[in-house]
């Protein structure tokens, strides 16, 4: 390999958000010359929550694919597929599993935060326990140097790590041991004030226009303290002023800051403002958006083309590992 391998994935569970954009998404695109790139829409990893109902996968996995090619990630620079259209992976999957202590997923700090999150579902499936060992078979399948994520996500690529040397203990060195290359990730609330995540609601979503923006603005959560137009706020407990340090200008974070310690200004004029700078951030994004969603036949080429480069890497790794696990190869077990 001439560079180091990069892998990262979104589950399509529903509209990616602000959130995919500045947490993800615009450090994925930053990195496409810097590495070989690998970004898969991992809609085996939906399942693990979705099994129910996954009548919504195949449009939710188009709307990630549109989102990502208007954030700036370039089939021609990286590869961009859908995991179940590259089958070895679950074939590693399987293999890993074999070697995996249960002790070790049960520990995953996520495995507890979802179940209690996602109470309306049973998640009391072997799918959703081994999730992550199908996340370690996405990453070393690719035989990725660097696995970019949020400081939340890191104990997923200790893990990895620790599978990948718990297989090389008994089989060989066939696998490096990925680093964790953490992005910045910048505090975006939603709309009520906690996390911006789908299992709250509380999103602005890379599709919504720009009346959705404003309305969803226009009711958003501000200091609690500040009950009427007269009472002074504090900007640092403002879920409206953290969007303002993302997408406002210096000068407009200044304005909305004095303004609300001295009640110079309203919640309103401090929404307005932020909403003025949101939708012009967002225009170029949207106007694309409509040019991508006009041509649904060249999103799917991009995904099976994006899938062909992947499994010219998977089937070299698979049959690196059935050799290390004496497996009969296909290709000479006669």
């Amino acid at each position: 390999m001439s560079r180091k391998r990069v892998l990262s994935g979104m589950r399509p569970t529903g509209l990616l958000h602000l959130g995919h954009l500045v947490g993800a998404l615009e450090n994925w695109a930053a990195l496409q010359d810097e590495f070989e790139a690998y970004y898969c829409i991992v809609d085996w990893h939906a399942l693990t929550t979705d099994y129910a109902d996954p009548s919504n996968i195949k449009k939710n996995t188009f709307e990630v694919a549109v989102d990502w090619l208007c954030a700036g990630l370039d089939p021609e620079r990286s590869a961009l597929f859908v995991q179940s259209h590259v089958p070895e992976h679950a074939e590693l999957h399987l293999l890993l599993s074999m070697v995996v202590p249960l002790p070790w997923l049960e520990r995953v700090p996520t495995y507890k935060e979802q179940m209690e999150q996602l109470a309306d579902k049973d998640l009391h499936t072997y799918g959703f326990l081994g999730y992550p060992v199908l996340q370690t078979a996405d990453i070393l399948m690719y035989k990725a140097g660097v696995v970019p994520v949020g400081a939340d996500q890191q104990p997923h690529v200790e893990l990895t790590r620790e599978i990948a040397r718990r297989f090389n203990n008994f089989y060989g060195s066939v696998f490096p041991e990925p680093e964790v290359k953490l992005t910045p990730t910048p505090k975006l609330p939603g709309t009520d004030g906690r996390k911006m995540s789908k299992s709250y609601n509380n999103t602005i979503n890379l599709s919504d226009d720009e009346p959705t923006i404003r309305e969803k603005l226009r009711t958003m959560v501000t200091d609690p303290a500040r009950k009427r137009r007269s009472d002074p706020g504090n900007p640092d407990v403002c879920p409206v002023f953290d969007l303002h340090e993302v997408f406002a200008t210096a000068d407009t974070r200044a304005w909305a800051a004095e303004g609300c310690r001295s009640a110079g200004i309203g919640c309103i004029e401090c929404k307005n403002a932020l909403a003025d700078h949101l939708v012009a951030r967002m225009k170029p994004f949207l106007e694309k958006r409509k040019i991508y969603e006009a041509r649904p036949a060249d999103i799917w080429d991009v995904l099976r083309e994006g899938a062909r480069k992947a499994r010219r890497v998977a089937g070299e790794t698979m049959r690196e590992v059935r050799a290390a696990l004496k497996l009969p190869s296909p290709e000479n077990s006669g």
